[in-house]
C-alpha cells in the first residue's frame, strides 16, 4: 500500500544522511517515477526534502530537522510492548517495560491500555536461567570468550565458546556460538551449563551461520517408531502432535508414527503415558521395553 511505502521512505531517510532514487525504487520494487511523486507527497505533507542533482546527489532530509512524533502506530507499539513484557518475564526485572517508557513519551496510554497479550518465557529454572541470560548478552555484546561445564546424555565435558545468539525454542533456552574444542558452531542448552564464566579473553567476532533450529537438524531420526495409545490420550496426541498426527484403528486405539532420535529417548516418552501406550514397532524393541519398565517396577516395590 501507499501509505506503507512512504512511511517505509520516511523511516530510510530519517536513518541514512542520503538516499538515491534506484535506491529506493528497488527497495520498494516500484518504478523511479513512482518514487519522485512518493517524494512529491511527503513534500506536500510537511517534510522538508531536499534533492540534490548529480554525481554525488540524492534525496535527504533538510539539516536540522527532527520528527516529533514516532512513525510507529499504537498497534505497532503494544506488539513491541508485549515483546518486551515476555524478555522481563525471563530476567525478572522490568528494565524492557522502562525501555518502552522511553519509546512511547507521550503516549502512556499505550502502557495501560496494552493487556490483551501476555507472554511469560519463564521457567521452573528461572532463579538459574536469568543470571546466565544475563551473563551471556554481557559476553556477546563485549565479544568475551565463556567457559562451562557442560552436561549431555553422552557425559560432563567443559567448553570455551565464542557466544553469538541467545535462541528460545522449543520451549528451553540456548546459546549459539563457536566451541573451541569442536572447532565448529555449536547450541548449547543453558539448563545443562554449570560454573558459566565470562572470561577476560576477546575474540574477533566471525561471520555467523545462522542456526539451523529444525528437528531433523538438532534431533536428527535414527528409526522410525509406531506406537499405539488408548483413546483417552487422544488430548495429548493433539497437544504434542496434532490431529493428523493419529490414526484411529478399528479396535478404537490411536495408532502414531514417530520419528525417534533414540531408542532412550522413545522408551522415556511411551513410558510417560503408563498403561496407556504400547511399542507396536520395531519388534527388536518391544522385549527391551518390557525389561526396563520390570526392572523400573522392581526397584520400585517397597
Amino acid at each position: 500500500m501507499k501509505i506503507d511505502r512512504l512511511i517505509g521512505i520516511l523511516s530510510i531517510l530519517l536513518q541514512q544522511e542520503k538516499v538515491t532514487a534506484p535506491y529506493l525504487a528497488e527497495k520498494f520494487e516500484v518504478s523511479r517515477r513512482t518514487i519522485n511523486r512518493d517524494i512529491e507527497d511527503l513534500c506536500m505533507a510537511g517534510i522538508p526534502l531536499v534533492t540534490q542533482q548529480g554525481r554525488d546527489g540524492g534525496i535527504s532530509i533538510i539539516q536540522g530537522y527532527r520528527m516529533e512524533r514516532t512513525l510507529l502506530t499504537s498497534g505497532d507499539m503494544k506488539s513491541i510492548l508485549a515483546g518486551l513484557r515476555s524478555l522481563d518475564s525471563v530476567s525478572g526485572t522490568n528494565r524492557y517495560q522502562q525501555l518502552m517508557e522511553k519509546l512511547s513519551a507521550g503516549s502512556s496510554e499505550i502502557l495501560t491500555n496494552n493487556d490483551h497479550i501476555l507472554i511469560d518465557l519463564s521457567s521452573q529454572q528461572k532463579s538459574s536461567l536469568a543470571p546466565k541470560i544475563e551473563l551471556i548478552q554481557n559476553a556477546i555484546e563485549q565479544s568475551c570468550l565463556m567457559k562451562f561445564d557442560y552436561y549431555s546424555p553422552k557425559g560432563g565435558s567443559k567448553r570455551q565458546i565464542e557466544p553469538y545468539f541467545l535462541v528460545f525454542h522449543w520451549s528451553s533456552w540456548y546459546v549459539w556460538g563457536f566451541c573451541l574444542e569442536k572447532q565448529n558452531f555449536r547450541l548449547f542448552k543453558l539448563g545443562r551449563m554449570m560454573n558459566l564464566t565470562k572470561e577476560g579473553t576477546f575474540f574477533n567476532p566471525k561471520p555467523v551461520p545462522t542456526p539451523d533450529l529444525s528437528s531433523e537438524t538438532v534431533f536428527p531420526s535414527s528409526f522410525e517408531a509406531k506406537i499405539l495409545f488408548e483413546p483417552t490420550m487422544k488430548w495429548r496426541i493433539i497437544e504434542e502432535f496434532g490431529i493428523d498426527a493419529m490414526k484411529e484403528q478399528p479396535d478404537g486405539k490411536l495408532l502414531v508414527t514417530y520419528q525417534a532420535f533414540d531408542k532412550y529417548s522413545l522408551f522415556s516418552w511411551i513410558l510417560s503415558f503408563g498403561t496407556q501406550a504400547e511399542l507396536a514397532e520395531p519388534k527388536k524393541l518391544r522385549k527391551e521395553l518390557s525389561e526396563l519398565a520390570a526392572e523400573i517396577s522392581s526397584k520400585n516395590k517397597n
